[in-house]
This record gives structure tokens, C-alpha cells and sequence, in this order.
């Protein structure tokens, strides 16, 4: 009995490998076919001069800040360059045409970071969740029929307050 049963387990793990690969190829093969690609976000602002319950739980989210995505082709040229501008909720939806100038992008050489932010109150751009940096466009989180999105993680603004002070020294 226990060898039929791990026969039963190996043969239904192999099954699950097989499914998996196949279903990875055709996330990959409807990717490929996909003309448009969408990058949703959120942008929000920390306040560092509250609690550390407030600061780390009580962001709030920021209307009206621009978030820009930067393609480059395969020789680091820009390909491409687009921008949104958050909503009430602070959230973004950026639908990008894979086909720019005759050429297809490969959203792996795609950047998204912060731009600006309306509010005079918060507009230190952060590099909690990379948003100064940038994000570079890794694995899509959906992939479904005629969709696929990539969903990034928060992006932060915070106070002038918070601002680390520039303590180079300018000497004359």
C-alpha cells in the first residue's frame, strides 16, 4: 500500500509541474500578444513627526501627484515616456501601448517612479517602495485574456520636515 501511494503522489506532482509550465507559457504567449500593458499604483503621505503608530498606519493618500513610466530599448535609448496623475484615492492607472513606432517594448526595460506632488504640506519624495528611484517592471500580476497588469507597491511623499538636512560641506 505505501508504495502505490507514493507512486500516486509522484505521478500527481509530476501532473502539477506539467500544468504549471504549461500555464507559464501561456501567461508568457497572451503577454506577448497583449497590445496594452497597465501599471497601477498608489501614492501616499507619511507624516515622520507623528507616533510611530501614526507615522508607519495613518498615511494618507495624495490627489493630484504624477507618476511617470520610462521605456528604454535594447540599447538604452528612450523608447518611450508617459505620466499619470493620482485620483482621490491617490491611486494611478497608466495603460502603456506595447507598439511604439513600429517597435514592441519590453516592459522589463520600463521604470515608475515619482514625479511630483501638489501638496505643499507633502512633497518630499521618499524611496519607500523605491518611488524615487524607480521600480523596474518585473513579473505582471495579471495576466487574463485581452489584461495584463502590473500591480507596484506604495509610493511614499512626506514632509518637508522629515527632509534629511544636506550636510555636505560647500566650503569655499
Amino acid at each position: 500500500m505505501g508504495r502505490v501511494m507514493m507512486k500516486v503522489g509522484l505521478w500527481m506532482m509530476v501532473m502539477m509541474v506539467a500544468c504549471s509550465s504549461l500555464l507559464n507559457i501561456n501567461a508568457e504567449a497572451q503577454m506577448e500578444e497583449n497590445e496594452v500593458i497597465h501599471v497601477v499604483g498608489k501614492v501616499m503621505c507619511q507624516d515622520c513627526s507623528s507616533s510611530w503608530n501614526k507615522w508607519v498606519q495613518g498615511a494618507r493618500p495624495i490627489k493630484g501627484c504624477k507618476v511617470s513610466i520610462t521605456c528604454l530599448d535594447d540599447r538604452k535609448r528612450l523608447t518611450y515616456y508617459g505620466s499619470d496623475t493620482t485620483d482621490d484615492d491617490g491611486e494611478y492607472d497608466m495603460a502603456v501601448d506595447r507598439i511604439v513606432h513600429g517597435k514592441k517594448l519590453n516592459p522589463k526595460d520600463c521604470v515608475i517612479r515619482l514625479v511630483s506632488s501638489p501638496d505643499p504640506t507633502c512633497n518630499v519624495a521618499t524611496n519607500f517602495g523605491h518611488g524615487r528611484t524607480g521600480v523596474k517592471l518585473r513579473q505582471p500580476s495579471v495576466v487574463y485574456r485581452d489584461m495584463v497588469k502590473y500591480l507596484l507597491g506604495t509610493f511614499y511623499y512626506t514632509t518637508p520636515a522629515c527632509d534629511e538636512p544636506d550636510t555636505t560641506y560647500q566650503g569655499s
